[in-house]
């Protein structure tokens, strides 16, 4: 099947598009539409982390779980949300977390496609999830193909910066070459969870030191309201 992806993503992924578990998937998402589901992201911000980061401008993967459940929230790039829609409450501890570590300003715009477009791909396990119901598409094969997208940056790319925050995202370690690239592991920024490792942890200055040692420029992490 045609999926509408960057050029540079769908070379990479042609393969996987072409699997009986996409045609699945697919198939899946559309009788959801056909029975009155509502999806989030919209269809054209399914593949919105893909279309601001091409493949090869790829310097660090933040992997998330699963998108926001609420209406206007996910717009395909983890963690993020539209403009004008508040930061939800992980995102505030990211902003926290970005202010201790490098000063940055907090923002009042949960909106990160700033830090896409300068080649972080924000990419969330499962890339669609019916609204209301969180983890509701984490089982029709979002996470095969996400697992071989993680794959392919491990093995077609070096000195990449993965960050995986949280048990869920660290378990995907397993699928880099940690010999080529750096994994930055703490505790998820949930409000759960912040207080147990992920203040304090310093991902952002971790994240440029690493790129700048490897010759690579850094993330401008600031993000203008």
């Amino acid at each position: 099947m045609e999926v509408a992806i960057e050029p540079s993503w769908k070379k990479e992924l042609e393969a996987e598009f072409k699997k009986p578990y996409f045609e699945s998937l697919v198939h899946h998402l559309k009788t959801e539409k056909q029975a009155g589901k509502i999806i989030y992201p919209a269809g054209k911000n399914i593949f919105n982390a893909f279309n601001t980061t091409p493949f090869n401008k790829v310097k660090v993967l933040l992997l998330g779980q699963d998108p926001y459940h609420g209406p206007g929230q996910a717009h395909g790039l983890c963690f993020s949300v539209q403009k004008g829609v508040p930061p939800p409450p992980s995102l505030v501890n990211i902003y926290k977390e970005l202010h201790d570590d490098l000063g940055v300003p907090v923002p009042r715009t949960g909106d990160l496609t700033k830090w896409a477009q300068q080649g972080v791909f924000m990419l969330n396990a499962s890339l669609t999830v019916r609204a209301g119901e969180p983890m509701s598409h984490a089982k029709i094969g979002w996470a095969i193909f996400t697992d071989a997208v993680i794959k392919k940056v491990s093995e077609d790319k070096e000195h990449v910066v993965f960050i995986l925050w949280g048990k869920f995202a660290q378990e995907k370690a397993a699928l880099i070459d940690a010999s080529k690239h750096c994994i930055i592991k703490s505790a998820h920024p949930s409000p759960l969870s912040a207080n147990n490792g992920f203040f304090k942890s310093k991902p952002f200055s971790r994240t440029n030191e690493y790129l700048v040692a490897h010759g690579i420029d850094p993330i401008d992490w600031r993000i203008e309201d």
